[in-house]
């Protein structure tokens, strides 16, 4: 059964390789196939096309309930309710939208955000709104969070923003029977019982699954050490509530002497309907699905007195998982979680002898730290080395103290609301204490190890490696696993040589992050914006592109000016990597200030500040620090937020520096940018616009874009293409745009 599964999940992987999804013609060979193969009674291959039809079909619906292009950013009435918890941000409410009645040709589901409102909104309210929504899009970078991924996994059609005039609430309360509506009034609850205090969203991730109200250092501190896992409610969590629920209702059911049902029968019953309660909180994620899903195979077993191979459960726990939801194998949780279980399953069955217990836990979590470090690297281009420790620690206080208290006081608080107090009053005490020990191991200096991403062929290999080092004492061939582990651990790259250097225009939205590399060092020119305090993009894009390439530190990072857009990511880099030289047109600690003429060279690339001079403007765009990078292989100018004035000055005085095969378009393509005179002494190769898609500014504007194509420049902007890369090697100038390569069936196109 397990093989059979496995084809079943082939068949669904290779539909996520696809650019564009088979139609017509092709969905009927596929189904003839099908047939062909169950004649044939070649069962594995029928499975493998089973699971590519399947898979299919779901991606069709949910890209049939995207929102239709002549349908963006034109003013829309709805009416619905709120299907999610708000999560409330500096500037905007944040929430997931279910319309109705359903329309043709229109999502069901919406994302939408509320902008300076001061309404306490709440899951299951009804509202009509007035809308103007865009299809889904997100910055599409390399190691980046794919945000077009995530919306089409999760169904949500189309992301928007709420207009005037004033919305309606039709209904305080609807849809009573909404699992969001139960785990809305027990995050109010919370809030009521103990109010807000740091804690407070661990405790509510750890209860109903929303992470929302976590804090920045907090998630930090978790990745860190590996310990991330225990905030979301996973097969830990799920497994220790049906555990307790099944112990105490079979000793009960004991007791009262009723023969007319089994004690066991009784306890499986109990704790699959504790346990479904419990996942429902947590909104059915991807580790809780399949831990139910293990826990119905388990527990249907027990009712009917009968025993199936673990492997086997696991097995058929997957298998309902892709049928019920195909498309959780675009999501990392689906890996790591069935990982895991499949990992604790291989190295705890068949093994003879038995050593003692805090052994046999601290053996656990290390072989799940290194078992799951190729896939670590995979996703996050970071592995905990403390995790095994961490996780020694963390896991019986969260799993046996905290989990149990917060828990309780659920049951409760509606009933006996002073008990909940003091229960969460404890759990609170508990998670501070826990931090602190988890703050000192991640301070040590090994706490953590970067590694530029592997391919998948090295994590294959590493998954075979893993495999052979695991297995028992005795199979032959175990050796061969440090062979297999060294793709992993020496990532093939692209190595620049003396005078080549790359410019990689990241898509950071209606903003600029550059990042420029020569054969030895990096710099960074600017870094996208910050939008609350717990995104920027520093943090977002950059710091997981720079820790992709596996780059250690920035030996310059320049801030052109002093705008949102182009210093809001500046912190999250100074706090997480180590950086040498700070140059900006703003004045600052530790920085140094831009000027014409300053220059420098690294591996026969020159780099040359041409702008601002002396005295300045009275406006931070004119002042905007212009960096030219020029090597006998080609050359670039980056402009930041120059306008009008400021290319004249550059023509007045830095004439002979402007010519340049690479343009990174001034202030985003604005009207008041780009002059004709400006355009043609650089006389660029390619144009290149960092610009948000759908921007409130119009960027990049209609007269400017005319002026390129009048001149005939080729211009290519990251709304379109995503992050821009642009090489100049001794092979030639090479655009990659990233979008156009890497992009799939579900990527905006």
């Amino acid at each position: 059964m397990p093989l059979f599964v496995l084809s079943f999940l082939t068949g669904i992987i290779l539909v996520q390789q696809l650019v564009t999804l088979p139609t017509g013609n092709w969905m009927l060979v596929l189904y003839l196939l099908l047939i062909v193969c169950c004649y044939q009674r070649t069962w594995y291959l029928t499975f493998c096309i089973a699971g590519i039809i399947w898979a299919i079909m779901s991606a069709q619906s949910n890209l049939s309930q995207q929102l239709p292009e002549n349908k963006e950013g034109i003013d829309i009435q709805i009416t619905g309710y709120i299907d999610s918890l708000p999560k409330y941000e500096d500037r905007r409410i944040r929430f997931e939208f279910i319309v109705e009645p359903q329309q043709n040709n229109f999502p069901n589901k919406l994302r939408l955000s509320w902008y300076s409102s001061k309404e306490v909104l709440k899951a299951g309210q009804y509202w009509q709104f007035t809308v103007k929504l865009k299809r889904p899009h997100g910055g599409f970078n390399p190691f980046g969070f794919d945000y077009e991924r995530f919306l089409f996994a999760q169904g949500i059609g189309a992301t928007g923003y709420i207009r005037k005039p004033k919305p309606i609430l039709i209904l305080e309360k609807n849809k009573t029977n909404n699992i969001s509506v139960w785990r809305q009034q027990i995050a109010d609850k919370f809030k009521q019982l103990i109010g807000v205090n740091d804690n407070l969203g661990l405790i509510q991730a750890l209860s109903i699954g929303d992470y929302s109200q976590i804090k920045n250092q907090q998630w930090d501190l978790l990745r860190k050490t590996g310990t991330n896992h225990l905030l979301s409610i996973s097969g830990l969590h799920i497994g220790l509530v049906a555990g307790i629920v099944f112990f105490f209702t079979r000793k009960l059911w004991t007791w009262t002497g009723f023969l007319n049902c089994s004690a066991s029968t009784f306890a499986a019953l109990n704790s699959l309907v504790a346990a479904t309660f419990y996942a429902a909180l947590a909104g059915f994620s991807i580790p809780t699905q399949r831990a139910l899903m293990m826990l119905i195979v388990t527990m249907i077993l027990i009712i009917s007195q009968r025993h199936l191979l673990q492997s086997r459960s696991l097995a058929l726990a997957l298998l309902l998982v892709l049928l019920f939801n195909p498309l959780a194998v675009l999501s990392n949780g689906f890996w790591l979680s069935f990982s895991a279980v499949g990992i604790i399953l291989y190295c705890s069955s068949k093994r003879l002898g038995k050593a003692r217990w805090y052994v046999r836990i601290f053996k656990i979590h290390l072989i799940l730290a290194l078992g799951l470090s190729p896939l670590s690297l995979l996703f996050f281009q970071q592995v905990s080395i403390i995790s095994p420790l961490a996780n020694f620690i963390a896991i019986p206080w969260v799993g046996f103290i905290i989990v149990p208290l917060i828990l309780v006081a659920v049951l409760v608080m509606f009933w006996l609301p002073w008990i909940a107090v003091q229960l969460l009053t404890f759990a609170d005490i508990n998670l501070s204490l826990l931090f602190e020990c988890l703050q000192k191991l991640a301070d040590l200096s090994f706490s953590t190890m970067s590694h530029p991403q592997p391919s998948l062929l090295a994590i294959l290999l590493a998954s075979v490696a893993v495999l052979l080092l695991f297995a028992p004492k005795g199979i032959p061939g175990r050796h061969l696993a440090l062979i297999l582990l060294l793709p992993l651990l020496f990532v093939k790259q692209k190595h620049l040589k003396e005078g080549e250097f790359s410019v990689n225009l990241l898509d950071v939205g209606q903003g600029l992050a550059t990042v420029v590399q020569t054969a030895n060092h990096l710099l960074v020119f600017d870094t996208g914006a910050k939008y609350s305090e717990n995104f920027n993009m520093g943090k977002v894009v950059l710091l997981p592109y720079l820790q992709g390439i596996g780059v250690s530190k920035i030996d310059r990072l320049i801030i052109s000016h002093g705008d949102n857009d182009h210093i809001g990511g500046m912190q999250a880099l100074i706090e997480n990597i180590a950086i040498g030289d700070i140059y900006s047109s703003i004045t600052g600690e530790n920085i140094k200030n831009c000027l014409t003429g300053q220059q420098w060279q690294w591996e026969g690339v020159q780099f040359k500040i041409l702008s601002p001079r002396l005295p300045h403007f009275n406006s931070k765009n004119n002042n905007s620090c212009v960096l030219k990078i020029k090597s006998i292989y080609g050359s670039a100018l980056l402009t930041g937020d120059i306008e009008a004035r400021a290319e004249r000055s550059l023509l007045n005085y830095s004439l002979v520096d402007l010519k340049s095969d690479v343009l990174i378009a001034p202030h985003h393509g604005s009207k008041t940018s780009s002059t004709i005179g400006f355009l043609q002494q650089v006389d660029p190769k390619w144009i290149l616009i960092p610009v948000g898609y759908r921007n409130r500014f119009h960027h990049p504007h209609f007269s400017v874009l005319k002026r390129y194509q009048q001149q005939g420049y080729q211009w290519f902007s990251t709304a379109k293409g995503g992050a821009l890369q642009v090489f100049m090697t001794q092979e030639g100038q090479q655009l990659m745009i990233y979008r156009d390569k890497f992009g799939k069936y579900w990527n905006f196109h």
